[in-house]
């Protein structure tokens, strides 16, 4: 259906980031190639021994949509899914400018001491409602992002809810350790990333409705 209004965006059918047997669309963050990525059983997963780590991120750029993925991590690691990535050189991270959705085994990995570094936060900024399943089992998540509205669901439940840009949003980022980050959420049409945060990791079932 046409958009009748610019408040109003018609919807797109649902594409797939990953066809299960390549990383075709895909590259490491900056560079060429899927990195240190390869596929395994049908999904996208980090071989933490290989060379060229680093991110991995969609060739292409989205603003407005929901994306839709399974995650399982191993015992003890840390990922994430991060958006609104402006890949530049002088941004040698993709979190420098992406908003992160945390990725983790709740139960063991370091990073467990703050609620909003938990599974399913909006890392720093905001903890999810609801726990994520353990490590080794695959937790079913949809990032969805309209006109800087966030909403995250996992395994089913809505764990965040959040405006970019509200005062709610404002005050979460002053408490963050994005306070004096320039580039920090700032672009937004930007890239999706895998993140490589040096555990085992495999992401699957990616798929993209543009909004």
């Amino acid at each position: 259906m046409l958009a009748l209004t610019g408040l109003h965006y018609s919807s797109t059918a649902q594409t797939s980031l990953f066809d299960g047997k390549t990383t075709d669309g895909w590259h490491v963050y900056l560079g060429k190639g899927p990195g240190a990525w390869k596929v395994y059983d049908g999904a996208i997963q980090l071989d933490v021994k290989a060379p060229n780590q680093g991110d991995l991120v969609t060739d292409k750029e989205y603003e407005n949509y929901e994306l839709s993925l399974e995650w399982k991590i191993a015992e003890g690691g840390n990922s994430g899914i991060i958006f609104g990535i402006n890949e530049d050189p002088k941004y040698n991270e993709t979190y420098l400018t992406g908003i992160e959705m945390q990725v983790l085994d709740d139960q063991k990995a370091p990073d467990n001491k703050k609620a909003d570094h938990l599974a399913g936060s909006l890392y720093d900024m905001k903890a999810p409602a609801h726990p994520a399943k353990p490590a080794g089992e695959w937790n079913k998540v949809k990032i969805k992002k309209l006109n800087g509205h966030l909403t995250f669901w996992m395994n089913g439940e809505e764990v965040i809810d959040t405006q970019i840009g509200s005062p709610e949003w404002n005050e979460m980022i002053n408490k963050s350790k994005f306070k004096t980050w320039k580039g920090f959420a700032a672009y937004p049409k930007g890239h999706i990333a895998l993140q490589d945060h040096g555990a085992v990791v495999s992401f699957k079932d990616i798929t993209i409705k543009e909004l």
